[in-house]
């Protein structure tokens, strides 16, 4: 009998080890992709987005390394798993990536116009001439959207509504306020807050990715349970995105 137990023991003293090595350590550093989102995630590190990131995964002792790509690069980049993940995805928007349950942000999208023009509405969208930059996909997540544009560049936004090409153009509101602020008389437009979209990393697919994107998903339970990231919103003046339970 006794023989019989240290067989057993044995045996699943090997079951532990072989499930410890099987375990996929975790990576001391997250490679990351994004646009260059001023005050969000700039090129130099500095941002709102950034400094969620940092809290997320530097206390589990994961370091971010970031580059700055346009955002379809980002993706790209993410597909062929030359990075873990790009930063600020709409929910499933690229199929073959994976997204995580938490988001880590929300994007209050607005449309810019001229402000002679009537304000619209989620409901009257599809009235309307639309413009957004490549690779937003915003007809994926707006409603009765029929005509639009997709422009490589910001620069042009401005020129683009006052020769009436477009009606509106879509955005998060930190772009439109950055597309505004080039503008020589700013009082000729508005701007009219049309929704509010979840923000995403979407994970390459690959173990490394995935190990990651497990990580993630329990530290942003537990920061959003614990108020910490609050102050980070604090501090970029932003609204807060999570409820608490």
């Amino acid at each position: 009998m006794a023989r019989r137990w240290l067989a057993v023991g044995f045996f699943a003293l090997l079951g532990t080890v072989a499930i410890a090595q099987n375990a996929a350590p975790t990576p001391a550093v997250i490679h990351l992709a994004s646009e260059d989102w001023e005050d969000y995630t700039a090129a130099d590190g500095h941002g709102l987005g950034w400094d969620v990131l940092r809290k997320v995964f530097e206390p589990a002792g994961v370091k971010l390394d970031i580059r700055t790509e346009p955002y379809t690069r980002s993706v790209g980049l993410a597909q062929r798993g030359e990075i873990d993940a790009c930063v600020g995805s709409y929910h499933e928007e690229a199929s073959d990536l994976l997204y995580p349950r938490w988001n880590f942000d929300t994007d209050h999208i607005y449309a810019l116009g001229l402000a002679s023009n009537p304000a619209p509405s989620p409901e009257t969208l599809g009235n309307y001439r639309l413009a957004w930059v490549r690779g937003y996909d915003y007809q994926n997540y707006l409603p009765n959207v029929k005509s639009f544009n997709e422009v490589i560049r910001r620069t042009g936004i401005l020129s683009m509504l006052t020769h009436n090409r477009v009606d509106y153009y879509i955005d998060a509101l930190t772009e439109v306020d950055y597309v505004v602020g080039r503008a020589k008389d700013p009082s000729q437009f508005r701007k009219t807050h049309i929704a509010e979209l979840p923000l995403y990393l979407c994970f390459a697919n690959t173990p490394q990715a995935r190990t990651l994107m497990a990580l993630y998903d329990q530290r942003m339970e537990q920061l959003v349970k614990s108020g910490e990231l609050k102050p980070i919103f604090e501090k970029w003046k932003q609204p807060y995105p999570f409820v608490s339970d």
